[in-house]
């Protein structure tokens, strides 16, 4: 069995310090939380989306100019009124912030309040999958203030998308719900919890990653982005959840050059990165959204059973999503990791493999370079032959052809975005005119 110390991240203002909490609450436990105790008679605002038949709207572009959407809008309306309240652990955006001169253009972010006043907690991390446990921290124990809205799709709607203020939140079919992060790494950092009373572990499965792709597409803004972080890939709450933040700059991952491998029955274009620290595999395209959230729900399925630990990025709104798998914990836990990597504190999840490098000490964050980014995520990659049987796995799994070459052609795609980086440029948000129906 493998175990890495780690300080556990507070999402909550409920969470325990040492994640234990088998107390069982009858009647109501004061604490207005999410739990059956405290929910008859409870009422959430709504937000109702259309599921969407087509592919996702080829607009949106990362440094493009684009109308703010009504979710969006609420989004960051309801995160400011939290914060506002003080529900944060901290003020995330006097954090100190800076593109670090180079190719890529990595972030570098220090962030001191994210770990104080937190002992090291061990994590299992050579089991991908594991059981739910009610006894640890899970998110029906978050208090119900801290919940921005239930989020919700519906197959057969011809109102398109409809927000309720205060609905009654139905157990009988388990809400999805949008709550904010306590100990936020950016502006507008969320969670976004699929079924949150199915009590499902964190494991990717076709309908939650289909919801999470709805949202990106809803929020419609390309610097919004979702991530998701396996167990073994540190995540620590072992409960189905997606991250999503705003950041105002490309990512290093969405500026990396890519190689097409193979296209799928679903019209999915499959590739794989280039020139770039960490090896993974990018998602885009497809006939429908549904096409696309197969292909790359199948892909996580399929690393999850063959217990390989991965990150996920959900970019561009929705139009294109990043898998990582990754090794460094496992690295971790067997002492292969240098010293000098493991006194920086930093765990290479989702958000610091796609380049937004979210440091503790203040000597760090003065120190960083492009190099020592490099440095740090070349332990969070695979080998190149472990990634190509991985690749093998996961193309078998999803009924796609691969034989280690490009099927149409072997040219390098040179697929840069913009690099709004460069002049430290934000995007131009302009009222919206996207409809909703807004009932009171």
């Amino acid at each position: 069995m493998l175990r890495i110390k780690r300080v556990p991240t507070v999402v909550s203002n409920y969470q325990k310090d040492g994640e234990e909490d088998a107390t069982v609450f009858t009647g109501g436990c004061g604490r207005n939380c999410l739990r059956h105790c405290c929910l008859p008679g409870a009422k959430l605002p709504l937000y109702t989306v259309r599921r969407m038949k087509n592919k996702i709207n080829e607009k949106d572009l990362v440094g493009e100019k684009q109308e703010a959407t009504f979710l969006d809008t609420l989004l960051l309306g309801e995160w400011e009124d939290r914060a506002q309240r003080g529900l944060f652990r901290y003020d995330v955006t006097a954090c100190e912030t800076k593109v670090i001169p180079g190719e890529y253009g990595f972030i570098a972010q220090l962030n001191e309040g994210r770990h104080l006043k937190k002992r090291p907690t061990e994590f299992r991390v050579d089991k991908v999958l594991q059981p739910f446990d009610e006894n640890k921290f899970n998110f029906t124990k978050v208090g119900q203030e801290e919940v921005l809205f239930q989020f919700e799709e519906k197959v057969n709607d011809d109102f398109g998308a409809q927000f309720v203020a205060s609905a009654p939140i139905d157990t009988e079919n388990s809400p999805s719900v949008v709550a904010i992060n306590v100990s936020p790494i950016e502006y507008g950092h969320v969670l976004l919890i699929p079924k949150i009373l199915e009590h499902f572990p964190q494991r990717i499965d076709r309908e939650s990653f289909l919801l999470a792709l709805h949202m990106a597409a809803e929020v419609g803004n390309p610097y919004f982005r979702l991530g998701y972080n396996s167990l073994g890939a540190f995540a620590t709450i072992n409960h189905l959840h997606f991250q999503a933040y705003y950041v105002y700059v490309p990512f290093p991952i969405e500026k990396a050059p890519t190689r097409k491998i193979t296209t799928n029955s679903g019209g999915v274009k499959i590739s794989e990165l280039l020139n770039y620290p960490v090896r993974g595999l990018v998602f885009e395209g497809g006939i429908s959204i549904e096409d696309l959230s197969i292909a790359v729900s199948d892909s996580c399925i399929c690393l999850q059973e063959n217990n390989i630990p991965y990150n996920v990025l959900i970019a561009d709104s929705g139009k294109r999503t990043f898998l990582l798998p990754q090794c460094y914990a496992e690295k971790q836990a067997l002492g292969e990791v240098s010293p000098e990597l493991l006194d920086t504190q930093v765990n290479p999840a989702v958000w610091e493999i796609s380049g937004h490098m979210v440091l503790k000490r203040k000597k760090d964050y003065e120190e960083a370079s492009e190099e020592n980014a490099w440095r740090l995520l070349a332990e969070v990659s695979l080998s190149e032959e472990r990634f190509e049987e991985v690749k093998t796995l996961m193309f078998e799994a999803i009924g796609c052809s691969y034989d280690g070459i490009d099927t149409d052609n072997n040219e390098a795609e040179f697929e840069k975005e913009a690099d709004a980086s460069s002049d430290g440029a934000h995007p131009t948000i302009v009222p919206g005119t996207q409809e909703c129906m807004v009932n009171h």
